[in-house]
């Protein structure tokens, strides 16, 4: 048995001393350096060189680095984390834009339909008044468009305003009929009066508050999902500590220095530095839930009365009622008309056709059928289906980028920090700022002031959807949302790594364009792994040799070896 160990061991010291004496053992270097744009060639040593002025990548031995790379690697490796970051989020981030850009078509659509619907009503049963109450419908639904999009209208208001300008029609086709059209003075005079009279009796206000009821509803649900966008542009966008970029380099361009340019960093090795990375954004994760389940419950409120499409289609049956209710008022209306107005200067009418119904039989009550597949419902349901795929986001994130993207996976070795060994040997802490405490990788002082505002407002938009604190009349508190695009909002540390200077402007800040209809996009069911790895025994390889020794067809040599010790 101690012959194969003393040849391996034989093996071992020639291989080393071959790698170190090879003249191209940083051509490698070079070629990776180039290929991945990180910097001109002329950064590059001609050959090994020792390191003492480098600051995260240091070793003992001979390295290919020289200071100026190890800058343009920890540039380099801050950005490769962000497009991939940017890479994961990016069919969350589409899910969410997409069906905001749908739901504002949905509402477009419905406003002109029920537009559509209620003028076509009409035309059937009050057949001259339809065509002169064309203008004030239209305005009508113009304004529960622009209040649902976000305009702080006073819903009270635009509907009285519908109301009033209805009277003089009403008053000239149906309380006095025998008058041609009164004069545009005369009915300024009526529509003046109509407050104070209410020939509609309680419609009016029964259909501001059907609108506001469930109007609020949905301005919620577009307020919520600009403001799930605005979460996921900060933390794509979010500026990473000083801490955490270091321990980036350390862990994905440092190997190079030594020559090790397709090693991968240990699963343990990676989750330590992700999970510090990434503690704050871990904090994200029970509000993310939270807010999911809170648009399932949002969701869920949204039907019958609350429910936007059944109100709006079925405008048409209070304003029948609305004018019913007038006609048999007409003897007192026009005696407070006559009271303020006067008479009304008017010749007999000539050969006025009016079409009226006398039987509430006449209107169809039911509104007109509609696909399943285009109703805000179904389009609600389609959509939290989907959104529900990625609750756990913001909980797995580390997890999942280390396990499907960055650490070692069935290779028997591994990248952790220093060497390349067997398995990382240091514990292995869990998600979230309180458990950072004990990295051995990255210090986190404490959570990022720009994670934490979007968590306030978070929690705000959860108790809003939950409808703990739902405004009266559909006037929403205002959140400050936004796209928060890739200049729009960082935090964290400056310094000239970052190619910027301490002006002391603080937080960086830009107004917030309106979300863009973004194409379909293709979701996904991100799993996410939580890997715990206890302390293992110390099994790393002799760290003493050169860090060359395990390039090119050492390798051929070694592994048997090792194999061979292995069964040992």
């Amino acid at each position: 048995m101690c012959v194969p160990w003393t040849c391996c061991v034989f093996l071992l010291a020639c291989c080393c001393g071959s790698g170190l004496s090879s003249p191209n053992k940083c051509d490698e270097v070079r070629k990776v350096f180039q290929l991945r744009q990180i910097g001109s060639n002329h950064l590059l040593p001609l050959s090994p060189r020792q390191g003492s002025d480098l600051q995260v990548c240091t070793s003992k031995n001979l390295t290919c680095c020289t200071k100026k790379m190890e800058e343009k690697y920890q540039v380099a490796a801050r950005r490769d984390i962000q497009n991939l970051l940017q890479m994961y989020s990016s069919p969350l981030k589409f899910l969410i834009s997409r069906n905001v850009a749908a739901f504002q078509e949905t509402f477009e659509a419905l406003m002109r339909q029920a537009e559509n619907h209620t003028n076509a009503v009409l035309q059937m049963s009050y057949q001259n008044l339809a065509d002169q109450a064309v203008g004030p419908v239209g305005e009508l639904f113009t304004d529960i468009g622009l209040f649902l999009l976000g305009s702080e209208l006073n819903v009270d208001e635009f509907v009285q305003r519908f109301f009033d300008s209805l009277f003089p029609l009403v008053y000239n086709h149906f309380i006095n009929p025998d008058l041609s059209d009164i004069s545009s003075g005369y009915a300024e005079c009526v529509r003046s009066l109509s407050r104070d009279v209410r020939p509609f009796g309680v419609a009016p206000g029964l259909l501001a508050d059907q609108i506001a009821r469930s109007g609020v509803y949905g301005k919620l649900l577009l307020q919520a999902l600009h403001l799930g966008i605005e979460v996921i542009n900060t933390t794509d966008h979010l500026q990473l500590s000083r801490e955490c970029r270091r321990a980036l380099l350390k862990m994905h361009y440092c190997p190079h220095c030594q020559g090790l340019t397709k090693s991968m960093p240990c699963m343990g090795y990676c989750l330590n530095v992700m999970r510090g990375c990434f503690a704050s954004m871990a904090e994200i994760d029970p509000h993310w839930r939270e807010f999911v389940h809170s648009l399932e419950g949002l969701s869920a409120r949204m039907h019958g009365a609350q429910d936007l499409e059944q109100v709006l289609l079925g405008v048409h049956m209070l304003l029948h009622d609305a004018v019913g209710h007038a006609k048999k008022n007409g003897p007192r209306l026009t005696a407070q008309v006559h009271k303020v107005c006067g008479q009304p200067s008017s010749k007999p009418a000539q050969s006025v056709s009016i079409q009226h119904s006398s039987n509430r039989e006449s209107i169809p009550l039911k509104a007109p059928i509609r696909v399943s597949g285009d109703s805000l419902a179904s389009r609600r349901r389609e959509f939290l289906n989907s959104l529900r795929l990625h609750r756990t986001f913001y909980g797995g994130l580390a997890d999942q980028l280390c396990v499907s993207e960055l650490a070692a996976g069935d290779d028997p070795f591994c990248w952790n920090g220093t060497n390349i060994v067997i398995s990382y040997t240091l514990r292995v802490v869990g998600n979230g700022i309180r458990a950072q405490s004990a990295n051995p990788e990255v210090k986190v002082k404490e959570a990022d002031p720009v994670i934490n505002q979007i968590i306030d407002k978070l929690k705000h938009i959860n108790q809003l959807l939950q409808g703990k604190s739902i405004p009266k009349l559909g006037s929403l508190d205002q959140i400050e949302t936004g796209s928060g695009d890739a200049e729009g909002r960082y935090s964290g540390e400056c310094d000239d790594e970052d190619g910027c200077t301490s002006s002391g402007g603080g937080e960086v800040k830009r107004k917030d364009p309106r979300v863009s209809k973004l194409s379909p996009d293709v979701t996904s069911d991100y799993k996410h792994h939580h890997y715990h790895h206890p302390p293992a025994k110390d099994s790393e390889m002799d760290g003493s040799s050169s860090s060359f020794r395990l390039i090119g067809d050492i390798w051929v040599l070694v592994l048997p070896c090792l194999h061979m010790l292995l069964a040992l």
